[in-house]
């Protein structure tokens, strides 16, 4: 049995509005209003290697400070400044899972240089093209940061896989598209033998799934919906539990973390 433990870190955060946020908003009849989002990474632990083993997986790296700054984000933390405060050297991060190659979820892999990096090809093979630099798509991405996504291809560091992965015991990396060419969700079956669904940015809020509203940023919107429609059948499942990318209501529907409030155990669902 997988034993898995799996954890956000929130790591930033701003105010936007509806209207900025939700495809054609104008479409539902609804005032605007502003629309609190929260920026996660998220963390994998087997909790069966033992420490120094190579159990740590991270989902995404968030934004660099310094972009998060020069875009209007407000930021608190990095990936290997928080780790320590989790029990976790980031030293022992083996894996880095990319669900896409947005600024805000590929900012700082430069703090792993030893770590394998897992995405989709579609993903890698769409920023690595011509295509990405067109400015609807180069809005959402950073050059310097590509390059290193580059970079560590040729260093051998890089996984690609297309549709489906099965990346360690209860890790199952699934590609669905939509809000990019290869955006890939992650589903963890953990210790306490239940699943956790992290939707990244497939489900930036739980809204667009539950109220089939789709998300501004679309790179094909057919897609978009279909990715709603499987994790609205994983969310009919037993025991399985949908972790939305941007939601603030992501620490309600799950526990607090002892390590502090902007940590949240997705292992522990509350009632």
């Amino acid at each position: 049995m997988a034993k898995n433990s799996v954890l956000a870190v929130r790591y930033g955060h701003r105010v936007t509005s509806y209207a900025e946020s939700y495809l054609n908003y104008r479409l539902y009849g609804e005032p605007d209003a502003d629309l609190d989002i929260d920026y996660y990474f998220w963390v994998i632990r087997d909790e069966g290697a033992g420490r120094g083993g190579s159990g740590v997986t991270l989902v995404d790296t968030g934004f660099a400070p310094d972009v998060g700054d020069r875009r209007g984000r407000a930021h608190h933390t990095t990936p290997a400044e928080a780790l320590p405060a989790l029990g976790i050297d980031p030293a022992d991060v083996s894996t880095i899972v990319i669900t896409h190659a947005h600024w805000d979820h590929i900012g700082n892999i430069g703090q792993f240089p030893r770590a394998q990096l897992v995405l989709t090809e579609a993903e890698y093979d769409f920023w690595t093209s011509p295509m990405a630099a067109r400015a609807h798509f180069a809005a959402h991405s950073e050059p310097d940061e590509i390059a290193l996504l580059r970079k560590a291809r040729e260093e051998n560091r890089v996984t690609l896989f297309n549709s489906q992965l099965t990346l360690a015991p209860g890790v199952e990396l699934v590609e669905v598209g939509g809000h990019t060419p290869g955006q890939l969700i992650v589903a963890v079956t953990t210790a306490a033998a239940s699943t956790v669904v992290l939707a990244s940015d497939a489900l930036h809020f739980y809204a667009e799934a539950e109220r089939d509203r789709p998300f501004a940023i679309v790179a094909e919107l057919p897609a978009m919906y279909r990715a709603y429609d499987l994790l609205n059948d994983w969310a009919g499942q037993q025991a399985t539990y949908l972790v939305a990318g941007h939601d603030p209501l992501v620490r309600q529907r799950f526990a607090a973390h002892p390590a502090g409030p902007d940590v949240t155990d997705l292992t522990v669902p509350r009632a």
